[in-house]
């Protein structure tokens, strides 16, 4: 693919306190662009200076939420070296993603050169201090300039970048989450597999309540039954009970397929821990807690990585878990993915993507 690069003859000032980055506040110098139309497929592919978006008021997104995204990090080396973390899953996802919401797919090998060539060009936005790297967000969306539904005839691939801090205040400390009761999320043969903005909009309402009430992130029932146990916010879930991690099973395509969860499952059995990938009903984690049996929790993703889960909220009542701090096994994946991450152990599992 050829990329043509237009350099911001304007860069921006660097952050100086990078402890005080926060999570996805700031961004670099550049972007990557690629249009597409129902004619010539993807073309046009450019870096150009970061900047607003010119868009028409009847753009396709804006009104019918054509779009679809994904997040992946770049982190710097003690050794000043960068690297991405698995980003053909990424690309395989957002492949997935744009099938299903019926937006054009990129080729993932036009994913990978498209995010390496433009961290390669911000490389000196990675940011130095453990803990820190560099959030890389892909969009694409349609952008029809007219209200009609119809087929899509043309769309945008977008990468912004963004030197990001830890995704929550607390850091890796256990946070709080509640069970959401009556909003749905997902349901079988929706879009809850894909990194889809619509995903997140149904869930903002329970989000904001749940946080008015100090809780971090909403647990999310099956929109059936509503017993089984899905995701949170933005995260996968796990427990680990009486020696086994388990975690909800991805078959009925309503939970994110998780690129970190699927990491801490290989890194899991690879250590000879029972696995258990399976329904598992509210219920169930709260008689493990009762019992004494709920050793950990934890939620997973991209951009926390992993965060220990303290408290959960549930039919009007709180469980603590582990005392409300981390756990042991929380800590050791934390330390064994981010140690890989950032260079610090040996990639034993083919993960990691040079940069520069």
């Amino acid at each position: 693919m050829e990329i043509k690069i237009t350099k911001n003859p304007n860069p921006k000032e660097k952050p100086a306190d990078e402890s005080k980055l926060g999570f996805g506040k700031v961004f670099t110098d550049h972007m990557f662009l690629m249009d597409w139309d129902i004619d010539r497929g993807w073309h046009d592919a450019r870096i150009v200076p970061y900047g607003p978006l010119s868009l028409s008021p009847a753009c396709t997104a804006l009104h019918y939420a054509l779009e679809v995204f994904e997040g992946l990090k770049a982190y710097r080396t003690a050794e000043g070296k960068i690297q991405l973390f698995r980003p053909y899953e990424n690309a395989n996802r957002l492949k997935n993603s744009a099938d299903r919401i019926g937006v054009p797919e990129v080729d993932p090998d036009d994913f990978v050169e498209a995010v390496l060539a433009l961290v390669s060009l911000d490389k000196d936005w990675v940011p130095h201090t453990e803990g820190t790297s560099l959030y890389i967000r892909p969009v694409i969306f349609g952008d029809d300039s007219n209200v009609g539904l119809h087929t899509l005839r043309h769309a945008v691939f977008m990468i912004i970048l963004a030197p990001s801090g830890m995704y929550y205040p607390e850091g890796l400390n256990p946070v709080r989450i509640m069970v959401e009761e009556s909003d749905v999320r997902a349901v079988r043969g929706g879009t809850g597999y894909t990194k889809c903005g619509g995903n997140y909009a149904a869930s903002q309402r329970a989000s904001v309540l749940a946080e008015a009430k100090g809780y971090t992130q909403v647990l999310w029932l099956d929109g059936v039954e509503r017993k089984y146990v899905e995701e949170v916010g933005s995260m996968n879930m796990m427990f680990k009970i009486d020696g086994k991690v388990i975690t909800p099973a991805l078959d009925d395509g309503s939970i994110l397929p998780g690129i970190t969860r699927k990491s801490i499952l290989e890194l899991v059995r690879s250590e000879g821990i029972p696995v258990e990938e399976r329904k598992i009903t509210l219920q169930e984690i709260i008689d493990a807690a009762e019992a004494g049996k709920l050793e950990e929790a934890w939620g997973c993703g991209t951009a926390a990585v992993v965060s220990p889960v303290g408290w959960l909220y549930a039919e009007g009542k709180e469980y603590e878990f582990n005392g409300g701090k981390i756990g042991p096994y929380t800590q050791h994946l934390y330390d064994e993915i981010t140690s890989i991450q950032w260079g610090k152990a040996e990639d034993r599992f083919g993960w990691i993507v040079p940069v520069v």
